[in-house]
């Protein structure tokens, strides 16, 4: 779902020339590819005898990726709080987004759960990826949202989304630095 997700937002990039999409379509790439390393990696130590070594470093280079892309959101939020949106985009592209958030909100909260009772380092990892996804998937649709609605003069979201858009970053932030933690620390188990 991630990958039609981001494809679908390089569609809305290229026909509306919006940087705002086209950075999300990246951005959630970037994520899918970070979750398909996780898993080849995973396998490959899986199918080899126990390195706790070799997991840890696999985990903790992982987790660093993560907070890098994360950090790279600084450019998407920062362009959706200035309300830089050059297109006002029709209701179908909202209606998309609030689908893909919906079912996004829902498996991250259901898989959210069931991180805690989990022993491998590498599915809580991979449950917090996705938690990280669902969170920025409420900001793309609030700023498609904000696209359907707005003249693009309208200054008057600017409170709302600024703040926002600086809640779901720092939740974000903060899940990637946690991630890190877990590993520095140890306190995980990598066996998928």
């Amino acid at each position: 779902m991630t990958v039609v997700f981001a494809l679908y937002n390089g569609f809305l990039g290229m026909r509306h020339a919006s940087q705002w999409h086209g950075a999300i379509c990246v951005y959630y790439i970037l994520l899918v590819l970070l979750r398909g390393l996780i898993i080849a990696a995973a396998k490959k130590i899986s199918s080899r005898r126990k390195n706790e070594r070799a997991e840890k470093k696999v985990y903790l280079t992982a987790s660093f990726l993560l907070l890098l892309l994360n950090l790279s959101l600084i450019l998407p939020l920062s362009m959706m709080v200035r309300q830089q949106k050059p297109v006002n985009l029709t209701l179908i592209p909202a209606i998309a987004m609030a689908a893909y958030t919906t079912y996004n909100v829902t498996m991250a909260s259901v898989n959210l759960k069931k991180r805690r009772k989990t022993s491998s380092g590498f599915v809580w990892l991979l449950r917090t990826i996705s938690f990280i996804d669902a969170l920025v998937s409420i900001l793309t649709l609030q700023n498609t949202l904000i696209m359907v609605h707005s003249n693009g003069q309208d200054m008057g979201m600017l409170p709302l989304t600024a703040m926002t858009s600086a809640a779901v970053w720092i939740a974000v932030l903060i899940l990637s630095i946690a991630a890190i933690m877990k590993g520095i620390h140890g306190e995980f188990h990598p066996r998928c």
